[in-house]
């Protein structure tokens, strides 16, 4: 099956063939089959949260029993910073608590900025989780990755918990 998709009008269409062991008999059973591919990345994106930033590989447990409850747990994780990268990308200009707890952003934000008075977007937010963990957020500087997220929410949850301590010692301390 061959397509020819967004191809300028001055450049050659690039083709492609997508070789399968399925049967396709029909126009929407290969465009089925071609979406099945096209998810093929996602899982590879969520592949590379779990073994470069959630470092599962480096992970030694004694039984399968134990490595198979760590990766469910891991699993749920990358899942959410892959929600996260997507929906940064997708609907930037979501309120942030679409994906945060109020706590989350006020830190965050208090870690990078003065509190505001409007709920920040998730595209703001993201940003500033991103350079938490280590982003640069420079003007030219590319969306920041998984990875980056990843880094970057691993210190807003310690963030988060400080301050969620601090408020608990000053409400009932």
């Amino acid at each position: 099956m061959q397509f020819m998709l967004f191809c300028p009008p001055e450049a050659s269409p690039l083709e492609w063939m997508l070789l399968t062991n399925l049967p396709v008999n029909t126009f929407d059973e290969a465009v089925e089959k071609v979406s099945w591919y096209c998810l093929r990345w996602k899982i590879e994106i969520l592949h590379k949260i779990l073994k470069s930033g959630l470092k599962v590989e480096e992970c030694r447990l004694e039984t399968a029993e134990r490595l198979m409850r760590y990766l469910t747990v891991m699993s749920v994780i990358a899942w959410r910073i892959f929600f996260i990268t997507t929906i940064a990308r997708t609907n930037p200009t979501l309120p942030c608590t679409t994906l945060l707890a109020e706590e989350e952003w006020k830190v965050l934000y208090a870690k990078i900025h003065k509190c505001p008075n409007v709920t920040p977007t998730i595209k703001e937010v993201v940003s500033w989780i991103a350079q938490l963990g280590g982003h640069l957020a420079r003007k030219n500087d590319p969306e920041p990755g998984p990875i980056t997220l990843w880094k970057g929410w691993r210190r807003l949850f310690d963030l988060s918990e400080g301050w969620r301590l601090a408020t608990e010692l000053y409400t009932y301390g």
